[in-house]
């Protein structure tokens, strides 16, 4: 994955507040993680039978944190496309640029009005408009304020706790669902994410925020970016699809369940077996259409 070494970046969309303390302010909302998204809430909930939907303050045992990233001047660091070819937190701020100037545009293309939806760098804790939480929960997005949270030591643990590749566009797969999810919320999709097991509404909503990172894959060579009129991402290889795909069905519920309880159990899935990730991206990415991504047909 290459971006246009000339084109401007717009740090505005990423607020950086690695190294922050956890304010504690809960609140009300939702809180959707998916794809490679609350993954070790998910594992706690396997070994240690925590709710999966539940935001903590405190590590799930076992776990750990993850590794801390220093904060940076993202608006001095981060200024062009170049910056973004060689620097992991400036390609996060590229692909949030892209990612959300692909989504307006759709959106207004259909008659629809697109919300900006930042997303919150952090380290080890965060507070949200959806409650407290720490870096165990993974990447997610909260309803309650439009955000999407990161934690950047999170791609470390991709690859060493859940064997992916990894590999930049493994990292932007892990955004664009997140936005998928902003879609959703946008939409109302998001209130049918309820449940748990194969065929419940969190592993439908789950699925489907995957196809719709898939779907923005298949436009990001292509689409405009809002002050150059260029594409902001000049180069998507089979290969990087390759690597999404890859960190896709390394935190499939199956994959998972396997490798921490040794057995998989369907009825507890909230997020899809590896299989159905690589799938449900896949379609989006080959048809490139919103519409190829209804997983709750049928429901």
């Amino acid at each position: 994955m290459k971006f246009d070494d000339d084109a401007a970046l717009d740090t505005s969309e990423v607020q950086d507040n690695r190294g922050g303390a956890l304010g504690g302010i809960p609140g009300g909302g939702k809180t959707v993680g998916g794809g490679v998204v609350g993954l070790l809430v998910l594992i706690a909930s396997v070994v240690f039978g925590m709710d999966p939907g539940m935001l903590s303050s405190d590590p799930a045992p076992g776990t750990g944190g993850s590794s801390p990233t220093e904060a940076g001047d993202l608006a001095a660091d981060c200024r062009t496309g170049a910056d973004a070819n060689t620097k992991d937190d400036c390609r996060i701020v590229a692909v949030v640029d892209s990612v959300q100037a692909f989504w307006k545009q759709t959106e207004s293309a259909a008659g629809k009005s697109y919300t900006q939806a930042p997303t919150w760098l952090f380290t080890n804790s965060v507070s949200t408009g959806c409650g407290d939480a720490t870096s165990e929960v993974g990447p997610f997005y909260c309803s309650a304020d439009d955000k999407v949270y990161l934690d950047l030591g999170f791609f470390d643990e991709l690859t060493s706790k859940f064997g992916a590749k990894g590999g930049p566009f493994a990292e932007a797969y892990v955004v664009a669902h997140e936005y998928g999810h902003h879609i959703q919320d946008l939409s109302g999709t998001i209130s049918r994410g309820s449940g748990q097991g194969r065929n419940s509404g969190s592993v439908k909503l789950e699925l489907q925020a995957d196809c719709f990172a898939g779907v923005w894959a298949h436009h990001a060579t292509t689409t405009p970016d809002p002050k150059s009129g260029k594409p902001l991402i000049t180069e998507l290889t089979e290969s990087d699809i390759n690597l999404g795909l890859d960190a896709a069905a390394a935190v499939g519920d199956d994959r998972i369940q396997e490798k921490y309880q040794g057995k998989v159990t369907p009825d507890s899935w909230t997020h899809g077996s590896a299989a159905e990730r690589q799938k449900w991206f896949t379609t989006g990415y080959r048809s490139g259409k919103v519409a190829d991504c209804d997983t709750f047909a049928g429901a």
